[in-house]
């Protein structure tokens, strides 16, 4: 942190007529970490991102948009084997992306809001 601190000091002075007190800058500094939000929350959202960074839950995200799917569907669509959709489907529905009905034997998955579909085509960073 020592660097760190040292470092900042020169920031600090370097920039002429909007001198702050390192101390104080550091203090500011801190502030605007803590308003990031909490760490319950941040790791929601890291959680979130690591279900959606996936390619294979990224199509089923995308055939999922279209319509309500089986489990089996997905399979033969994306040449999955059963215990490997599921798992991508649990982390998907664990997130909250997802949604699960079952009728009889079969266990149909749909987008849980459209808005997830918004979210994945609207990320972007080019």
């Amino acid at each position: 942190m020592g660097n760190a601190y040292a470092r900042l000091k020169r920031l600090t002075s370097s920039r002429k007529g909007r001198e702050v007190g390192v101390e104080r800058y550091s203090e500011e500094l801190r502030r605007l970490a803590r308003s990031a939000g909490d760490e319950r929350y941040l790791k929601s959202k890291e959680r979130l991102f690591k279900a959606l960074g996936n390619s294979m839950r990224l199509r089923m995200i995308k055939m999922m948009a279209a319509r309500e799917l089986c489990v089996c569907e997905m399979m033969v669509a994306l040449g999955l084997t059963q215990p490997n959709a599921s798992h991508h489907l649990n982390i998907l529905e664990r997130e909250g992306i997802v949604k699960k009905r079952r009728e009889g034997k079969w266990l149909y998955y749909r987008l849980s809001t459209p808005k997830i579909l918004e979210l994945v085509d609207g990320i972007s960073v080019k």
